[in-house]
């Protein structure tokens, strides 16, 4: 693991511990404050991508106004399929609805990311869409996965293995973002603002 140094505070406005992972095993150094949002149920305007950018940057405002200095990082991420937003579970019964509903086709898999800089109150935002492959699960390992919890907390109901999942499969777009952060373009990202002065914005 290469350590990521950044000239700021770098602030994970979730508790997901996908995102923690990703950003530890990318070597970044950051803060966690979740955010306080309620995420509903349906896409506003029918439309996944808006539903992921509009829940990120609220996530982002409801931490970065507590932060004097920094970059605040927040993402949200959900599955899409039949134009219907697929978050997480509220219970087995909710998770096992869900994978019954994604075995053995192909979902959208949507995270919506934004940074928002302390003290200038700059913001960037952007959305990122990949395509899942679940294969075709049978009653008894859908009663397997529920019994293994890897479900909870988790949009789509499903918690993605590295390197290989034997049930899921990326067939377009990056697997981090299936965990929750696009790293590619989420590095690109923070290196372009440690480039540039966030103290003056």
């Amino acid at each position: 693991m290469n350590v990521q140094t950044l000239p700021y505070r770098l602030i994970l406005a979730s508790g997901s511990w996908g995102r923690k992972w990703l950003l530890e095993t990318h070597g970044y150094t950051f803060d966690v404050q979740p955010s306080n949002v309620d995420e509903p149920t349906e896409a506003r305007l029918g439309s996944c991508r808006q539903y992921v950018g509009e829940l990120a940057w609220l996530k982002a405002d409801n931490v970065a106004m507590t932060v004097d200095e920094g970059v605040v990082l927040a993402a949200d991420t959900v599955g899409w399929l039949d134009g219907k937003v697929i978050g997480k579970p509220d219970d087995e019964a909710h998770a096992r609805q869900i994978l019954h509903g994604l075995s053995g086709r192909v979902h959208e898999l949507w995270t919506g990311v934004c940074l928002w800089v302390r003290p200038s109150n700059m913001q960037y935002m952007w959305q990122e869409r990949s395509l899942v492959r679940m294969v075709e699960l049978s009653k008894d390992e859908i009663d397997t996965y529920i019994a293994s919890r890897k479900w909870e907390g988790c949009s789509g109901a499903y918690s993605l293995e590295f390197p290989t999942d034997p049930y899921l499969t990326v067939i377009e777009g990056s697997m981090s973002n299936v965990v929750g952060l696009p790293m590619e373009s989420l590095a690109k990202a923070l290196n372009r603002l440690a480039e540039l002065n966030l103290r003056d914005g």
